[in-house]
């Protein structure tokens, strides 16, 4: 998603199917490039090749 001149890596998150209406999203993450290279080294070292 580009906001402006900007990237942003955008997550949305929906709640069950029970939900009061069902199929909204429930929460948007948006994240920059920073944020997004962050969360990419979270992951890489949680989960290694090796």
């Amino acid at each position: 998603m580009e906001l402006g001149a900007d990237r942003v890596l955008q997550i949305e998150t929906y709640g069950s199917a029970d939900r009061a209406v069902p199929g909204k999203v429930s929460q948007v993450i948006q994240l920059d490039r920073s944020a997004a290279l962050a969360l990419k080294a979270i992951i890489e070292r949680a989960f290694p090749e090796h």
